[in-house]
C-alpha cells in the first residue's frame, strides 16, 4: 500500500479547485501528489516511475524493480498534463501523440490506470 502524505479530504479539494481553474502553486502541488499518491494505490509497485517535477514522484505498478541509477521504466510529465491525464481531461493516447508524455520502458504505458477512478 502507498505511504500517504496528503488526506483525501485535502486532495480531492485541490484537484477539485484545479479543475475549476485554481492554477495556485500550492494547489496544484497538492493535487500533483495526490494523484500520485492515488497511482500508487491502484498500482502498487516498484517497475515503473512516474516524474512530475517540480512537484514529485511515485513509483508504481508490479515487476522488476530497478534499486540504483536511472529506471528502465520511467514516465515524465508537466504538471498540467499529469493532473489531466488523471483526471480524465485528456487521454493518454492523445496526450502522447501531442508529445506531452515522456515514456521509456515496455512498462512506461499507463493508459490502463488513467484515468484514476475517483
Amino acid at each position: 500500500m502507498a505511504r500517504r502524505r496528503i488526506t483525501a479530504v485535502n486532495g480531492m479539494a485541490a484537484v477539485r479547485a484545479w479543475e475549476s481553474g485554481d492554477s495556485d502553486r500550492r494547489t496544484v502541488a497538492t493535487a500533483v501528489r495526490y494523484c500520485l499518491e492515488e497511482l500508487a494505490e491502484v498500482a502498487p509497485g516498484n517497475s515503473v516511475e512516474v516524474r512530475v517535477p517540480p512537484f514529485g514522484v511515485t513509483q508504481c505498478v508490479e515487476g522488476p524493480s530497478h534499486s540504483r541509477g536511472t529506471p528502465p521504466n520511467v514516465v515524465e510529465l508537466a504538471p498540467q498534463d499529469w493532473l489531466e491525464l488523471a483526471t480524465g481531461v485528456t487521454g493518454w493516447e492523445t496526450a502522447r501523440a501531442a508529445g506531452r508524455i515522456s515514456a521509456s520502458g515496455t512498462r512506461a504505458d499507463l493508459s490502463a490506470l488513467l484515468p484514476l477512478r475517483r
